[in-house]
């Protein structure tokens, strides 16, 4: 489980007093009096919400997946939980990223509890970071952990970034997906997850992630 036991740099996280400081600072930076009445809680409420945006740096989806479950009476077609709702964050703006997860796996000889493979996007979701890094997180962590036949993870969401600033595009979204083992190896398979999910986009595998 080499992908997912790497390990991020240790990060020195400053306490609560030094957060609030900082949120104080950007109000300053951005032409507001801190001081004033309707601004005075908000240093500790953007902290909060900070607390809260972010918490997917506690969660382990490594531990989410780890109770899998092997009486299934031989089943072996593929398991795909559609429509995952998501709120996330880019890195490089600290926009919001709002969208929707279809996650779906092949299993070899055992299954894990549907509300674990959520846990897996939330986990991921509620970090600083780009589409298609998540998209890509989501599915080696499947893989790696029970160790299926195949991992698909079709991922569609807005980013802030691109209709609050910037060039100003509304209505436009984002398309990943990360199509392993025997879904991009098979076109069958890989059309019948497609299929499931309410697309065809992606079902050559000269597009598969």
């Amino acid at each position: 489980m080499k992908a997912v036991q790497k390990q991020e740099a240790a990060v020195v996280r400053p306490d609560r007093e030094e957060a609030e400081a900082a949120v104080r600072t950007l109000l300053q930076w951005a032409g507001d009096d801190p001081d004033r009445e309707g601004l005075l809680d908000t240093p500790a409420r953007v902290a909060r919400a900070f607390e809260e945006y972010f918490a997917g740096y506690k969660m382990d989806p490594v531990d989410y997946l780890s109770r899998t479950f092997e009486e299934v009476a031989g089943y072996d077609e593929m398991v795909v939980l559609k429509d995952i709702p998501f709120e996330s964050h880019c890195e490089h703006h600290l926009a919001p990223i709002i969208g929707r997860a279809h996650v779906g796996y092949l299993p070899s000889n055992r299954v894990v509890g549907i509300s674990k493979l959520a846990r897996v996007v939330e986990a991921y979701a509620k970090r600083l970071q780009v589409q298609e890094k998540m998209t890509a997180q989501i599915a080696d962590c499947i893989l790696d952990v029970l160790q299926p036949k195949g991992v698909a993870v079709y991922i569609e969401a807005t980013h802030h970034c691109m209709t609050t600033r910037g060039v100003h595009k509304h209505g436009v979204s984002m398309v990943t997906s990360r199509l392993l083992g025997a879904f991009r190896d098979d076109e069958k398979t890989r059309r019948e997850f497609l299929a499931t999910v309410g697309t065809t986009q992606f079902s050559s595998p000269h597009f598969v992630g």
